[in-house]
C-alpha cells in the first residue's frame, strides 16, 4: 500500500473503533483507540507480522480484537490503559501548568483590556467610565475579590487613586497600545501591592503579621487538605498493592498455582496488580508535586511577611515617601501574591487529577473481594515494599560473583549515588517478572545494582541478581516479550525506548510495515585544531554585489568630472585677500520702565492622607513670610 493509503486505512480503523464503541455505550478517545491498535499489533499471540503487508483480513481482524478489548467490562487491563492515556493527556511539568494558568487568566481579561486600550476619550464622562474599567481590571487581575463585592471595589478604587489619579487618564490615552497594556499591568501590580499592605496594616503595630491571613482565599481552602487527602489515598493504594503482591506471589509458587486458580484467576489478579501499581506510581508523582508546592507556599509566606514588615517600617518612619522607593516594594508584594495564587491553582489541579484517577481502579475492587484475597493468602504475611527491601539487604552480592562482558556490580555505597530514576523497569525486579509469571517485585538498591551496557538494574533477591547477571540479554528480551503480551507494562516499566520502533499510525513512514526498524544510534566524538588553515583576510573583498555595483557606478561617474581647486586652512595664507567693513555707529533709544509688587502665594500641605487607616492628619502651613 502507498503511504497515503496506509494512513487512510489506519485513520479509518480508529474512526470505526470510536464509532462502534460509542454504539456499545463506551466513550473512547482516538488516542486510546490508537494505543489499543499498537497493543494488538505488538501482542505475538494475535499473529500480526511486521514484515507482511496489511491486508483487508488483517484490518478486519485487528478491528475486532481492538473492539473486544475496548468494550470489556470490569477489565483491569483496560482501566490501566485508560489511566495511562488520561494521565499523559492531563499531566505535564510545573512550568507548563503555570503557563497554562496564566494563559487562562489572560484570556479572561483580554476583552476588558482591549476595551481599555482601544477606547477614545473625548469627554469627562468617558474618562470616568474608562477609569472604572481600569479599576475593575485591577480588581480581577489581583484575584482579591469580584466587581460585585462593594468593599473590594472601594478598596481597589482607593488604591488606584493613590498611585494613578483620575487626572492622569489623559497621559494614559496618549500612549501607544503596547505601552497602555504594559502600564495597565503595572498599575494592577501596584494596586495589588497597596491592598495587601493595607490588609496587613489592620493589625496593631506591636503584633506580628498573621501569615495565614496573607494568602489568597482559594489557597487557604485547598492547602490544609491537599497533602493529607493525597497521603491517605496513597496509603490505601499501597496497602492494596502489598495484598495483591502477596497473593500473586502465593499463586505463582511451584505446586500451589493449580489449586489456587480455582478460586482466583491469576491473569486477572496480575492485571489488577499492574493497575494498582500504575495508580501508585501516578499518586507518588502527584504527591511529590504537592509537597513541593507546600514548601513553596511556606517560603513565599515567609518572604511576604518579611517584605510587609520592611514596608511597614519604611512607611511609618516618614510622612512623605518617594514613589521610586515604595513602588518596587508594592510590585514585589504583588509578584509574591501571584505566585501564591499559582500554587493554589496547582494544588487544585493535582487534586482533580488524583480524584479522576479513582475511576480507573474500580474494576479490580469489583472482581476481587477481601474474602477471596484472604482465602488465597491463608494467613500469609503481607510485606510492604520497605520490608521486602530491608530483607534483601541482609544477603549482599559480592562483586566477584558477577562477571561478564559489559557487566559491573555496584555495591550499595556506589548504588546509593546512582539516581533512582535511571534504574530500569521503574526499579522493579526483571528476574521476578520473567520467572514468576509477570509478578512485580520492587528491587532493593540496598542489595546493589547491576550495571549492564550503561544501564542499571535492581533485584528483589540475591539469587535473582546472580541469575540475571549470568544471562542479561535473555532476561531483557523476555521482559520485552512480557510487555508485548501486557502492553500496560510499557509505560509502567518505562520501556518506551525499547519499543521506539512502534511508530504512530498518523506518522507512518513505511506504509507496508506496521513496525519500522529502530534507528540505531551511537555516541562518538572527534577533535580538530582550532584553526587548521591560517586565516587570511582580504581587506578589499566585498560579498555584496550591490555594493560592487555602486562602486562601479562611482568610478564610471568620475569620467564626466573635472578637477578643481579649493582653499584649506593650510593654504589660505599663500594669497592676498582683502575685505571692506563699515565702522560701528553709536545709537541710543528711550523706553518706558515698568514696576510691580506681589505677595506670597498661600501654600498648605496635608500629611497623613495615605498609609494607615485612622491615622491623624497633620496640616502644615508652607506660605512664605511677606517680608522675605
Amino acid at each position: 500500500m502507498a503511504h497515503a493509503q496506509a494512513e487512510s486505512v489506519i485513520r479509518s480503523i480508529i474512526c470505526e473503533l470510536v464509532q462502534r464503541c460509542s454504539s456499545h455505550g463506551h466513550e473512547v478517545s482516538e488516542t486510546l483507540a490508537a494505543f489499543m491498535i499498537k497493543a494488538a499489533v505488538l501482542d505475538p499471540t494475535n499473529g500480526f507480522d511486521a514484515d507482511r503487508t496489511l491486508t483487508s483480513q488483517d484490518v478486519q481482524k485487528l478491528t475486532e480484537i481492538c473492539l473486544q478489548r475496548l468494550t470489556e467490562r470490569c477489565s483491569p487491563f483496560l482501566d490501566t490503559v485508560k489511566m495511562q492515556v488520561y494521565f499523559d493527556l492531563n499531566y505535564t511539568t510545573r512550568s507548563e501548568f503555570v503557563a497554562e494558568i496564566h494563559h487562562v487568566v489572560d484570556s479572561k481579561l483580554n476583552p476588558l483590556s482591549r476595551e481599555i486600550t482601544d477606547t477614545r476619550v473625548k469627554t469627562r464622562d468617558e474618562a470616568e467610565i474608562l477609569y472604572r474599567k481600569m479599576t475593575r481590571y485591577a480588581l480581577l487581575r489581583s484575584g482579591m475579590g469580584t466587581p460585585s463585592d462593594t468593599d473590594a471595589l472601594h478598596q481597589t478604587t482607593a488604591a488606584l487613586q493613590s498611585v494613578f489619579p483620575q487626572t492622569e487618564v489623559g497621559s494614559f490615552m496618549a500612549l501607544l497600545k503596547k505601552d497602555k497594556e504594559q502600564q495597565l499591568r503595572d498599575l494592577s501590580m501596584l494596586v495589588t501591592g497597596v491592598r495587601i499592605f493595607n490588609r496587613a496594616s489592620m493589625t496593631k503595630d506591636n503584633v506580628e503579621l498573621i501569615v495565614q491571613d496573607l494568602v489568597p482565599e482559594v489557597l487557604r481552602e485547598v492547602l490544609p487538605v491537599s497533602a493529607t487527602a493525597l497521603e491517605k489515598e496513597l496509603g490505601d493504594c499501597e496497602r492494596l498493592v502489598w495484598r495483591f503482591t502477596a497473593t500473586l506471589e502465593t499463586l505463582t509458587e511451584p505446586g500451589t498455582e493449580a489449586a489456587a486458580e480455582r478460586a482466583v484467576s491469576v491473569e486477572l489478579l496480575r492485571q489488577a496488580l499492574y493497575n494498582v501499581r500504575q495508580h501508585q506510581a501516578f499518586l507518588n508523582m502527584l504527591m511529590a508535586d504537592v509537597r513541593a508546592s507546600v514548601q513553596r507556599v511556606e517560603r513565599l509566606q515567609n518572604e511576604l511577611t518579611t517584605q510587609l514588615q520592611e514596608l511597614r517600617d519604611t512607611v511609618q518612619s516618614k510622612k512623605a515617601i518617594p514613589s521610586a522607593q515604595v513602588f518596587p516594594m508594592f510590585r514585589s508584594l504583588s509578584r509574591h501574591w501571584s505566585a501564591l495564587q499559582d500554587e493554589a491553582e496547582l494544588l487544585h489541579i493535582f487534586r482533580n487529577i488524583a480524584s479522576n484517577l479513582r475511576s480507573f481502579v474500580e474494576s479490580q475492587a469489583l472482581i476481587f473481594s477481601e474474602q477471596s484475597v484472604d482465602g488465597v493468602l491463608q494467613g500469609s504475611q503481607v510485606k510492604s515494599d520497605t520490608e521486602r527491601k530491608s530483607l534483601c539487604a541482609e544477603k549482599l552480592v559480592d562483586s566477584a560473583e558477577v562477571s561478564g562482558p559489559d557487566t559491573v556490580w555496584l555495591v550499595p555505597e556506589n548504588a546509593a549515588e546512582a539516581e533512582v530514576q535511571s534504574v530500569q523497569y521503574s526499579g522493579f525486579c526483571g528476574h521476578a517478572l520473567v520467572c514468576r509469571d509477570g509478578l512485580l517485585l520492587p528491587g532493593s538498591p540496598q542489595l546493589g545494582l547491576l550495571k549492564y551496557k550503561e544501564k542499571l538494574y535492581a533485584f528483589s533477591s540475591r539469587d535473582a541478581a546472580l541469575q540475571f547477571a549470568s544471562a542479561p540479554e535473555h532476561y531483557i528480551s523476555q521482559v520485552a516479550e512480557r510487555a508485548k503480551r501486557s502492553p500496560e507494562l510499557i509505560q509502567l516499566l518505562r520501556l518506551h525506548r525499547q519499543f521506539s520502533c512502534v511508530t504512530p499510525y498518523t506518522e507512518l513512514q513505511s506504509a507496508e510495515r506496521l513496525l519500522a526498524q529502530p534507528n540505531t544510534r551511537n555516541s562518538c566524538s572527534t577533535q580538530t585544531d582550532t584553526h587548521p588553515v591560517e586565516s587570511y583576510m582580504d581587506r578589499t573583498y566585498e560579498w555584496n554585489e550591490w555594493a560592487l555595483r555602486r562602486k562601479a557606478l562611482q568610478l564610471a561617474d568620475l569620467q564626466g568630472k573635472m578637477t578643481h581647486s579649493t582653499q584649506t586652512n593650510v593654504s589660505h595664507l599663500r594669497r592676498d585677500s582683502s575685505t571692506q567693513t563699515y565702522p560701528p555707529k553709536d545709537a541710543a533709544g528711550q523706553t518706558t520702565q515698568d514696576g510691580e509688587s506681589s505677595v506670597p502665594r498661600p501654600l498648605v500641605y496635608l500629611s497623613g492622607l495615605r498609609g494607615q487607616r485612622g491615622a491623624p492628619m497633620a496640616k502644615v502651613d508652607l506660605t512664605r513670610a511677606v517680608d522675605e
